[in-house]
């Protein structure tokens, strides 16, 4: 994203924009696990229940954890029709059609390269941020994008030109980058209403809450069977994406939002690949090569590029 501030840190203080203190690097080295590992349980939750299905049983354990959090905690719950709309919103894109989107393109996409897409989204909303605030895109900027896209070209060459024309690798790659905008658009509209005084906790229990509406809906509409495979591997993962990937990190990375805004909290979009891919080689097998390690390469240079500050004049 752009230099110009986000709403987010717009309303805050530039101190509070700038330190990066012992809680915010906290914050930040849990996201970037959580989310490093997650891309190794969505996988395994693929095979015999329908994606969709996995993504509303993830998400109805953890909007009843994130409820209950609330409730403990004395959260204000009661809200306009004005903000349940955009709890609605935020629900779709950040707890149901972007996992739909990457829970599908998992079933031909090695759990690593998907952490590797969805880090464009630094990129994503840079344009979004220009889509949507007007923010000023900087040449450096655009430049780091272009590098970034043209990383996870290369990264996906090989799959796609392996067969002639892979298609299935085509189809992954395009189902993950739609995931990661639906994941971007869900960040502006979080930031609005993180904006607008929304308590985090209660913004996100309910967020979560419409998430879980919409993929009923979608189960029902698609005749899937309201299953649950009794094995420790898809147990076992789909408790750590509920409770670990989807409440704890959400909650990090949403905090990282509010307090850093989008640039900056980006970073560990830019930092988790390494942890994923590294996973991904010792537990799937995920084969190297030199065009895969340049695609990488690219990509983290083009984030970097993307989200670092300029030097000051």
């Amino acid at each position: 994203m752009s230099h110009a501030s986000s709403p987010a840190s717009a309303a805050m203080p530039a101190s509070d924009t700038k330190r990066l203190d012992t809680s915010t690097l906290g914050l930040y080295v849990a996201t970037v696990f959580l989310w490093g590992v997650s891309w190794i349980g969505i996988r395994a939750q693929l095979g015999v229940v329908a994606p969709e299905m996995s993504v509303l049983w993830r998400f109805a354990l953890a909007a009843l954890l994130m409820w209950g959090w609330v409730l403990a905690s004395g959260h204000r719950v009661r809200f306009g029709l004005a903000d349940h709309l955009r709890f609605m919103a935020v629900g779709c894109c950040l707890f149901s059609f972007n996992f739909i989107s990457f829970y599908y393109g998992g079933l031909s996409v090695p759990s690593g390269l998907l952490s590797v897409v969805f880090s464009l989204a630094s990129v994503f909303n840079l344009g979004l941020g220009f889509i949507v605030f007007r923010q000023k895109v900087e040449p450096r900027v655009a430049l780091g994008g272009l590098i970034g896209v043209l990383g996870i070209g290369l990264l996906f060459w090989p799959e796609i030109t392996g067969a002639g024309f892979n298609a299935d690798a085509l189809k992954g790659l395009g189902l993950c980058v739609m995931g990661t905008l639906f994941f971007c658009s869900g960040n502006m509209i979080s930031t609005v209403v993180q904006k607008r005084g929304v308590p985090l906790l209660s913004a996100t229990a309910w967020g979560m809450t419409y998430g879980c509406v919409v993929l009923v809906a979608i189960n029902l509409f698609r005749e899937n069977a309201f299953t649950i495979e009794p094995t420790l591997k898809y147990v076992g993962s789909l408790v750590y994406l509920a409770v670990g990937a989807s409440v704890l990190a959400f909650m990090a990375y949403l905090t990282l939002l509010r307090r850093l805004g989008a640039a900056r909290a980006g970073y560990a979009t830019v930092l988790f690949p390494i942890v994923a891919l590294t996973v991904s080689t010792l537990v799937e097998g995920y084969q190297w090569t030199l065009l895969a390690g340049l695609g990488v390469a690219l990509a983290l240079v083009g984030n970097v590029l993307v989200l670092r500050k300029p030097a000051a004049k």
